[in-house]
């Protein structure tokens, strides 16, 4: 009989980093489990990508849970009355519009969840700490934290399971992740990554996330395979 793989849960947001993600842990030889969400952010194209990626990549099973965020707002990704800013020549300091309050909370809340009916220990997120927006749910501290409490508030964790968040980009620059990615035969053009993107994925160059991904690209020597509008 063939080793058991051990299961993981992993965040799929459709975009360049998630992407990433998934190939390192396919490559790890986890049996993926793909969590998206459709929580009325206005790039919708980012679904169609996260789908496309999750079955080149071969994960075992895909969810896209529905979540009401634009009810909150607070955000320019949500709330029609806020628009998607155009980044500034160096990326500013503070935290952006682009910001969705508890995003990853809630998102990670999610994966628990589902790795818990799964029997899986581990959830994968692709956040990362050095080429970012600034937004505080990337932080390493919140990553521990937020271990820490899955490992008091799940029942497998009390029955002697350890949760773990993995999260192998929080270190990279961008750079480093795509080459990483193309390294695992990831094709960086099913991605969508830009905040504002029209129905059929094409990027309009110019917001914070664009910005990140199209100086990833310069800095790792490699053609940007991004659709621009």
């Amino acid at each position: 009989m063939g080793k058991i793989k051990k299961k993981a849960v992993l965040l799929v947001s459709g975009g360049l980093d998630s992407a990433t993600v998934l190939a390192m842990a396919r490559a790890e030889g986890y049996e993926c489990y793909a969590l998206s969400f459709d929580y009325g952010q206005k790039h919708r194209a980012e679904l169609d990508a996260a789908k496309n990626i999750a079955q080149r990549l071969g994960v075992k099973e895909q969810q896209t849970l529905h979540l009401d965020l634009n009810v909150f707002g607070g955000s320019a990704l949500t709330d029609d009355s806020i628009d998607v800013p155009a980044a500034q020549k160096e990326i500013t300091q503070g935290i952006p519009v682009t910001y969705v309050p508890a995003r990853n909370t809630i998102f990670l809340s999610m994966a628990l969840a589902w790795a818990e009916v799964l029997q899986a220990d581990d959830i994968f997120i692709g956040v990362n700490a050095v080429d970012y927006s600034g937004y505080p749910d990337c932080r390493p501290e919140f990553i521990q934290s937020f271990e820490t409490m899955a490992n008091l508030a799940t029942k497998v964790a009390v029955e002697g399971h350890h949760l773990k968040i993995h999260t192998p980009l929080i270190d990279m620059t961008k750079a480093q992740i795509i080459k990483a990615g193309l390294e695992l035969g990831i094709d960086y053009s099913m991605t969508v990554s830009c905040y504002a993107a029209n129905e059929q994925g094409r990027a309009c160059g110019v917001c914070d996330s664009c910005q990140l991904r199209r100086r990833g690209f310069e800095a790792a020597g490699i053609a940007d395979p991004t659709l621009y509008l």
